[in-house]
């Protein structure tokens, strides 16, 4: 949310959305959240989370073994050990965690995903400062 807030996405669908203006933002967010909640059972809620943290780590792995590759000098406050082994034990035991969450969790993440990409591209290709930098 922070980066489509710095790009000005947001700013002219709600104005309050700003960054001067945090807590509107969460407490939108926060109320989305609570209404999904309330009607959607706490074991599907659990699931979804897991298998979206689960994608985070493994695009998190392969992020770490691509940089390594492509910007070996690239100062780092922290360096993964014995890469690539550990990338790709991460990407082998997450992936593992993600395929025992079952079909249906792969479809909503996966309707979700697409849902979010639509919305975020569709979106962007109008309002994009980096592709119309006179737009405010």
């Amino acid at each position: 949310m922070a980066a489509r807030l710095r790009e000005h996405y947001l700013k002219k669908v709600v104005p309050a959305l700003t960054q001067e203006h945090g807590y509107k933002n969460t407490m939108a967010v926060g109320l989305l959240a609570a209404i999904v909640g309330s009607v959607t059972p706490i074991d599907d809620i659990g699931r979804m989370v897991n298998i979206g943290t689960l994608l985070a780590f493994v695009i998190v792995c392969i992020a770490v073994m691509v940089l390594r590759n492509t910007n070996p000098e690239q100062p780092r406050p922290f360096r993964t050990p014995w890469v690539p082994f550990i990338p790709v034990m991460g990407i082998l035991f997450n992936g593992y965690m993600m395929y025992k969450l079952g079909w249906i969790n792969w479809a909503r993440l996966i309707g979700w995903l697409v849902i979010g990409m639509i919305v975020y591209f569709t979106y962007s290709q109008y309002h994009s400062r980096v592709r119309n930098p006179e737009a405010k």
